[in-house]
């Protein structure tokens, strides 16, 4: 069954109120596909279709559903039912799902919880929105590098049969890594599970401790910390206090939903619009338009700079006429040009294969890149030109191609760079913006060559 085919049907069955088949065909799905079909479902459809979920079913499904989504089914829900679905959460979770909830009903899901819990929430909720501290699973288990591996497993066992009794906050009962730490929590290092279930009796941790201690402190950006998991091939990562001591770990699973958001919010931006915060068919129509809306000002009057140009070189318009022919092939070159640069750049900064610091060795990448790509294009149109107007405006064109794609390469590549170096999203600098400015700045250099070259025909045409 496609997904589409299974969203009609559920939402059909929803509609028709056949509860049985309904049912069936919720207990026929994964937790996982059940999820992504509730992000194409109104608030009340999903209530509706959660109240047909076995209760150990419900909160498995309710685990897999983004914050967002998770937020509006909420509100659809009984007050005892929301409870129960917050309250099996973990608490990084929990923490995640508050920050899209109105503050009244935050503060009425916090109050349900035990103190403990209340207090580890409470504690991630004290980093910044977008830190490691908020994304980390806190207080795992951790080991002491004395103690033998079957200590360690009965530890480490005990602890998971604590986590599933919901006064105890302990760490995930399934966790591949374990940090191992000395007796005031100051991080040694991790051992593998699989190290340790493998390891022969009598094996002391310490013996089976990865020293290379990949680690992020609370306060780090969540990209940062899920690109280094990323890159390090990692399962957990340890998030440390300014000390090293221990604070949590934050696992694979978040920090490749860290890098999916990341890309998603690049994507956005790169196509000049704000990212959305909710599944595009859950968002309504008011906030499409605004998210998008709010880029269209800038970029529309930021195309008053491209009209400025043309009614500056008016007169060189007018006495040239066939000038006016080739504007749209020449600020779309340009503007496709810094696009592809700016592209680059903005992926290269997000895995951290160039930094502002590049700043001068990206420029003269891109001064090359241009001049070649400007030196390929004015030679391929150059004899067609010839052949249909003149030598005076192939060379105009041909030369004026050089020049912008050579400019519309080193704007792509700076803007990003600047961008960071501002604290500003790179994506910022994508697509629309470099398009735009390149656009206003490529006229400027073509009515300037056309102004060498063919000077004596505008002045003639012009009586100067």
């Amino acid at each position: 069954m496609t997904a589409a085919a299974a969203q009609a049907s559920l939402r059909s069955l929803l509609h028709s109120r056949d509860v049985d088949t309904a049912r069936q065909w919720l207990s026929a799905e994964t937790s996982s596909s059940i999820a992504e079909e509730f992000s194409r479902l109104t608030p009340s459809e999903m209530a509706i279709a959660f109240r047909l979920l076995t209760k150990e079913r419900a909160l498995r499904v309710f685990e897999f559903i983004d914050p967002p989504v998770q937020a509006d089914l909420l509100h659809g829900l009984r007050e005892e039912e929301t409870g129960e679905m917050f309250n099996s959460l973990a608490p990084d979770d929990q923490a995640e799902l508050l920050d899209e909830m109105p503050a009244k009903v935050a503060a009425r899901l916090l109050e349900g919880l035990p103190n403990s819990r209340r207090e580890l929430v409470d504690d991630l909720l004290g980093y910044p929105a977008e830190s490691a501290g908020r994304l980390m699973v806190p207080t795992p288990t951790v080991l002491s590098p004395r103690v033998t591996r079957e200590e360690a497993l009965e530890k480490i066992q005990r602890n998971a049969e604590n986590s599933r009794h919901p006064d105890i906050n302990a760490s995930h009962s399934e966790i591949a890594v374990i940090p191992v730490t000395d007796d005031t929590r100051k991080l040694l290092g991790t051992v593998a599970l699989s190290s340790l279930v493998t390891a022969p009796t009598g094996t002391r941790v310490e013996e089976l401790l990865h020293r290379d201690k990949h680690h992020v402190q609370a306060s780090e950006d969540q990209e940062v910390a899920a690109r280094l998991m990323q890159e390090s091939d990692m399962l957990a990562l340890p998030v440390v206090d300014a000390e090293e001591r221990i604070l949590g770990l934050i696992t694979v699973d978040d920090a490749m939903e860290v890098l999916e958001f990341e890309a998603t919010e690049d994507a956005y931006r790169s196509g000049g619009s704000e990212p959305l915060k909710e599944p595009y068919l859950t968002a309504t129509v008011m906030t499409l338009a605004k998210k998008r809306g709010i880029w269209l000002i800038i970029l529309i009057l930021a195309a008053f700079l491209t009209i400025n140009v043309m009614e500056i070189f008016e007169s060189t318009l007018e006495a040239v006429v066939v000038l006016s022919v080739f504007v749209p092939m020449i600020i779309g070159t340009g503007g496709n040009a810094g696009s592809q640069a700016a592209s680059s750049v903005v992926r290269a900064l997000a895995v951290d294969e160039v930094r502002p610091s590049d700043i001068f060795r990206v420029i003269w990448r891109e001064v090359r890149v241009g001049f070649l790509l400007g030196i390929f294009l004015g030679a391929l149109i150059f004899p067609v030109i010839f052949l249909l107007y003149d030598g005076r405006v192939g060379a105009t064109i041909s030369l004026s191609i050089v020049a912008i794609c050579t400019w519309a390469c080193i704007v792509g590549g700076v803007l990003p760079l600047a961008g960071r170096q501002l604290g500003v999203d790179p994506a910022v600098f994508s697509t629309p913006v470099v398009s735009t400015l390149v656009d206003a700045t490529g006229l400027l250099i073509y009515f300037s060559v056309a102004g060498m070259i063919m000077a004596e025909q505008i002045a003639a045409a012009t009586g100067g």
